[in-house]
């Protein structure tokens, strides 16, 4: 699969920063990403973590590392989060006689370590899965999700095999190592309760009540999950519009082949009687525009009234907003939360993301876009 635009990514990069931290989920691609690009840059040293002879040789970061030269991988690097303080150091080096690619299925301590460890000396970049620019199906990628066994499994049937494999693997050793304390089965029903809400706004106190844990513990599961980029909160937008305004974030699992798997949906087909379609194909479609626009959660949000009034998807860039609407349909039309949020927002521009065929104007200001052609129908980011 042609994932030149994540490799020219970390190129561009590599060539400004000493440190380059790709971060993804497990089985999201990093390690074939990376040794891609090692096998692009002539001397390369590739480290992986779980392979006990190279964190073996690791054990004197300084003796290991400090006579590379050329690009060096350090795959599954959350294992030794003490490596930080190494690369500093090696980092300040002048001449920059190596660059250092870290890679990690991201948590908080991860994250925390390199902030702290290696402010201005490195550059994150995160991989989201298979996007529609590598992979053009979007019926394919709406069920299946983007961690590429899935996507690109022979069958929906081989893909829900797998993801089924990979949510034992995440119930019985990923979350107990990132600290979420729970039972196998308790952890796989809290992942199950999450799918059955997701796309809604977040109320921790009915998760706690169906989990029988206090509201402390579950927003404490919620942050490593989130750290791990498992799932995903869209934070509400707040201003003195003179309305009373939803201020609780919306809870989305990060990966829709995840979600259906937690829901028992084994099909394409399946997922057509779901009675919250729309909410499976509202988290695929706002997940694309954010790869497409390179856009992160946290600069992003969503609006809601108490009165009725929503937009899936705002998008402030300094003084203009731009919005998004997500609709399942080949025949989108203008609605009242539309107007509402063109008025009250003041929104330079306003897209609907839907699944016909078709880019159009629907209004002055609104543009219908299909899904298929989002790559090249919607414009750049502003």
């Amino acid at each position: 699969m042609d994932r030149s635009r994540h490799l020219e990514i970390l190129s561009r990069l590599a060539a400004q920063f000493p440190v380059v931290g790709l971060l993804g989920p497990r089985q999201v691609g990093k390690s074939t990403l990376a040794r891609t690009l090692a096998s692009r840059w002539p001397g390369a040293t590739v480290f992986d973590l779980e392979h006990d002879p190279d964190l073996a040789r690791l054990a004197d970061p300084h003796l290991a590392l400090g006579g590379l030269r050329g690009l060096v991988v350090i795959d599954e690097v959350q294992h030794r989060p003490d490596l930080f303080r190494a690369l500093r150091v090696l980092a300040d080096r002048p001449g920059r006689p190596a660059t250092f690619l870290v890679l990690g299925s991201a948590g908080p301590v991860l994250l925390r370590q390199g902030a702290e460890s290696l402010a201005g000396r490195v550059a994150w970049h995160e991989l989201r899965g298979v996007g529609l620019d590598e992979l053009a199906d979007p019926d394919l990628l709406a069920f299946r999700g983007g961690l590429p066994p899935s996507s690109l499994a022979a069958s929906d049937d081989l893909a829900t095999t797998w993801l089924d494999q990979y949510l034992r693997n995440l119930s019985e050793r990923d979350l107990p190592q990132l600290g979420i304390d729970l039972p196998p089965v308790a952890a796989r029903r809290f992942l199950t309760m999450i799918a059955h809400v997701h796309g809604g706004v977040l109320n921790i106190a009915d998760l706690a009540r169906s989990l029988g844990v206090r509201e402390a513990a579950v927003r404490r599961h919620l942050d490593v999950l989130e750290g791990a980029l498992l799932v995903r909160r869209l934070a509400p937008w707040h201003e003195n519009l003179g309305k009373r305004l939803v201020k609780s974030p919306k809870l989305y699992l990060a990966d829709n082949g995840l979600l259906h798997a937690l829901l028992g949906l084994r099909s394409g087909g399946s997922l057509l009687g779901y009675p919250r379609l729309g909410a499976s194909w509202e988290s695929f479609a706002l997940a694309q525009v954010l790869e497409r626009w390179s856009l992160g959660w946290h600069e992003v949000a969503f609006w809601a009234t108490h009165a009725g009034a929503e937009l899936d998807l705002l998008v402030p860039r300094g003084t203009r907003r731009f919005g998004f609407e997500f609709k399942r349909t080949a025949a989108p039309g203008l609605t009242r939360s539309m107007h509402a949020a063109l008025a009250d927002l003041a929104l330079e521009r306003l897209f609907v993301v839907h699944a016909g065929p078709g880019s159009f104007p629907l209004a002055e200001r609104v543009d219908a876009v299909s899904i298929e052609r989002l790559w090249t129908d919607l414009p750049s980011a502003p």
